[in-house]
């Protein structure tokens, strides 16, 4: 019989290729790092530093405690909105398209031609789509918002595409020699199945979609974006300093609510 120890012996000595990995791997870092490299940061960096941190530290009190339409949490509510919308459009879209380019359900041409199409709208950045929408509807939050829809679609079909082909066909199948209609088998054997991944993916693109609107801000897609790079700009560090702890405080406050929310759809608990 064979002890581990001996097993441990027969095994092929594979070092060198262990050595040329970390060889390779070292020499990536080395060719990343020379085009990354760091021209340093003067008096007046460090100054523009402190300042924010003041900022924070002693914000605008009257933005921060007010409930006027220019208040932080006005603005807050407005980037709510243009994350919460996007994320459910491009949740309804990404249905048929995901359906599309399932392969057990549509033929392969089909198939081919609907990951083509989501491959090519994930491949934009979300700032590209923002500044094609500014152009097309202006500034404000209606741009946000088709931005976030359509950049929303490419990740969310894929990932409904990936749950539909992970379907359980046995489970339909035993619908189907129980003699269940069509709408039986989609009612008892496929949204079952489906429902907590499509919720838990929506969750979850919200909770990316929620940061993206506040970056959107620099191109004037609505939000509160815009405020606070005009606060920035303006060297007004309290009122900067309000609108990142409002912004810090609502990322808390829905990362600990999504969070739950996907656990117990994920696990039950």
């Amino acid at each position: 019989m064979i002890t581990p120890q001996q097993q441990l012996e027969r095994e092929p000595k594979r070092w060198w290729i262990k050595l040329t990995v970390a060889l390779i791997f070292v020499a990536i870092m080395v060719w990343s790092s020379s085009a990354t490299q760091s021209t340093g940061m003067g008096l007046g960096g460090w100054r523009i530093a402190q300042n924010i941190i003041m900022g924070i530290v002693q914000p605008n009190t009257e933005l921060l405690f007010n409930f006027t339409r220019q208040s932080v949490w006005f603005l807050l509510l407005e980037t709510i909105s243009i994350a919460y919308l996007g994320t459910l459009v491009g949740a309804v879209i990404a249905v048929p398209l995901a359906l599309l380019s399932a392969t057990n359900i549509a033929p392969k041409p089909i198939v081919i031609l609907a990951r083509g199409v989501t491959i090519a709208i994930r491949t934009v950045p979300v700032m590209v789509y923002g500044l094609m929408f500014i152009r097309v509807t202006g500034p404000g939050p209606f741009a946000g918002l088709l931005t976030m829809s359509l950049a929303s679609v490419g990740m969310v079909s894929k990932m409904y595409t990936e749950y539909l082909e992970d379907l359980d066909n046995g489970i339909i199948e035993a619908l189907d020699a129980m003699g269940c209609t069509p709408f039986q088998k989609i009612r008892y054997g496929i949204l079952p199945q489906l429902i907590p991944d499509f919720l838990s993916t929506i969750i979850y693109r919200f909770d990316m979609n929620l940061r993206d609107a506040t970056v959107l801000g620099l191109v004037g897609a609505g939000g509160i974006g815009p405020p606070l790079i005009f606060a920035m700009s303006a060297y007004r560090w309290s009122d900067a300093g309000a609108i990142l702890i409002g912004l810090v405080m609502l990322i808390l406050i829905v990362e600990l609510f999504s969070g739950k929310i996907r656990r117990k759809l994920a696990r039950g608990v």
